[in-house]
């Protein structure tokens, strides 16, 4: 749904209509400036072909010095695939992983394509319903729970999350990686939000599970969203056939983008100046939003994400987030997108563009939501 507000917001503007963009869960910045330098530099000194199905071996090293630089993991380079970003990952991830009629558990709210992808593969996403009594973020008692009733043999969480901004504390992704590993459950950790954190550090399911998947991207932290880059560490079992698929699926991540990603470990200044600025207009939107009567929202760990309750608004996030939309000009994403039961009462705003944005977002907001 994200998407096709974006489409009716676009609509409005080349119609004249000033719309602030509040709906997408994309960096308001350009790539980092070495990113685009050894883009530029690739460009041209080398032919940009085919490379490695499993990626590029620099890269592949590069990522696994990651782990050990940032969560002290150590992770070998042979155990690496680049991706076409976190997309071809999940695709990867579930072809190797799961048979056809799989039973994956995700949670609601979630990100939606987990569930679009799960079916059109013939396997069976199983929604774990969050909320704030575990600040919307899974646990292992609640896995467990849905394993004895029916038998699970995945299990697909992300942290931090979209839509919610929640994380999962340390000690809980210890335990749910155990219960995973001695139910022979499949765990694939989504952490393309790691480095947007706020509240406490993000911990790789790696650290706990050596049979987890593991899928980052680069176009979140790292802004870098059209280059089509991310990454996927998987048990050494399963590299062979990954490789395979990425062979006929895609043949490579794109190889321009491989060579561009490398710089994006050394633009740490960049980096941290764009999350300085995410953090600001998340503490703009806590002290602003109970203001406006939008008081109860998911705690907003990391991303950059709110999602919050609208219930003494509406009961029909659809069409609320289309009044604000065309009324006050300000697009959103409705929580139906991200929780089909109860997503209805919810929605998403995304505060990852430029401060003025959001400033003249709430500014609209506040007069809509207190008009006549």
């Amino acid at each position: 749904m994200a998407m096709d507000v974006l489409r009716d917001a676009k609509a409005l503007e080349r119609a004249g209509r000033s719309i602030i963009h509040l709906e997408l869960g994309e960096p308001g910045v350009a790539a980092p400036r070495r990113v685009r330098e050894a883009a530029a530099e690739s460009l041209r000194h080398g032919a940009i072909g085919y490379g490695e199905a499993l990626g590029d071996a620099p890269l592949r090293d590069r990522i696994a010095r990651h782990y050990r630089e940032r969560y002290g993991v150590e992770v070998t380079p042979d155990r690496v695939i680049a991706t076409t970003g976190s997309s071809g990952g999940f695709l990867l991830a579930f072809l190797a992983g799961f048979d056809p009629g799989a039973r994956i558990a995700v949670t609601a709210p979630g990100y939606p394509a987990y569930a679009n992808i799960l079916s059109a593969l013939g396997l069976e996403p199983v929604l774990l319903d969050i909320g704030e009594e575990t600040r919307f973020a899974p646990t292992a008692a609640m896995l467990e729970a849905a394993h004895r009733e029916r038998k699970l043999h995945g299990a697909l969480f992300m942290s931090p999350a979209n839509p919610t901004g929640a994380m999962i504390a340390r000690d809980e992704l210890a335990r749910i990686c155990a219960f995973c590993d001695e139910a022979e459950i499949v765990l694939v950790s989504d952490e393309i939000y790691h480095g947007l954190e706020y509240e406490m550090r993000a911990e790789t399911a790696l650290r706990f599970s050596q049979r987890a998947l593991v899928i980052n991207s680069f176009s979140k932290y790292y802004a870098m969203t059209g280059w089509r880059l991310g990454w996927l560490v998987a048990p050494a079992e399963l590299m062979r056939p990954l490789e395979r698929l990425q062979q006929s699926l895609a043949i490579c991540a794109p190889t321009l983008s491989q060579r561009a990603a490398l710089a994006a470990f050394d633009a740490g200044d960049e980096l941290e100046a764009n999350r300085a600025a995410y953090a600001r207009n998340r503490a703009l939107l806590l002290d602003r939003l109970p203001k406006v009567g939008l008081d109860n929202f998911a705690p907003p760990d990391g991303a950059f994400y709110i999602y919050a309750d609208i219930s003494r608004f509406t009961d029909d996030s659809i069409g609320f987030c289309r009044r604000m939309l065309h009324e006050a000009g300000v697009a959103t994403t409705p929580g139906l997108d991200f929780d089909p039961r109860r997503g209805a009462k919810t929605l998403r705003l995304s505060y990852a563009g430029p401060e003025a944005d959001v400033r003249e977002g709430l500014a609209r907001l506040e007069a809509w939501l207190r008009r006549p």
